[in-house]
């Protein structure tokens, strides 16, 4: 089923491109949810009459996302844990503490554009992707370390 996007999905494409999906897939989902059109000879030309102010908009958050990534590549997240032993940790820092951690520092994110490949499980310095936009992706700085036992 081809189909013509009304705004950008990162698996299919950006927003105004044409592009073929499963069936059930478009006609359940995309369409629906207002996500997309189907690509008849009609719909693909009031899409090249609104190609003009797609093309702003995703310049416009284009620019955002730069804007953000330049402000959050120098952030060093810091992130306390229980330790067994010497540098395991009991459970792991995923991308759920990550956000947190983020969050307390002003910094706003959905944790789906933390790339977080597997949870940490040791103490360390970690370097983490951040995904704002697509090919815009500063890293950060995790610091993962021991909490102050009681005693």
């Amino acid at each position: 089923m081809k189909v013509i996007l009304k705004e950008t999905i990162d698996t299919l494409g950006i927003a105004g491109s044409e592009c073929e999906v499963a069936a059930g897939y478009g006609r359940n989902y995309l369409l629906p949810q207002g996500k997309a059109v189907l690509a008849s000879p009609q719909n693909k030309k009031i899409m090249e009459q609104t190609r003009a102010k797609l093309e702003l908009q995703i310049a416009k958050e284009r620019k955002l996302a730069e804007e953000m990534a330049d402000k959050i590549k120098d952030v060093v997240c810091t992130i306390k844990a229980k330790v067994h032993e010497d540098v395991r940790l009991y459970g792991s820092v995923t991308t759920h503490d990550i956000k947190d951690a983020l969050n307390s520092q002003d910094v706003m994110l959905e944790r789906r554009s933390i790339l977080l490949a597997e949870p940490i499980k040791e103490l360390g310095e970690y370097k983490v992707p951040i995904r704002l936009y697509k090919n815009v992706e500063p890293e950060i700085t995790v610091k993962v370390i021991a909490e102050e036992k009681e005693k």
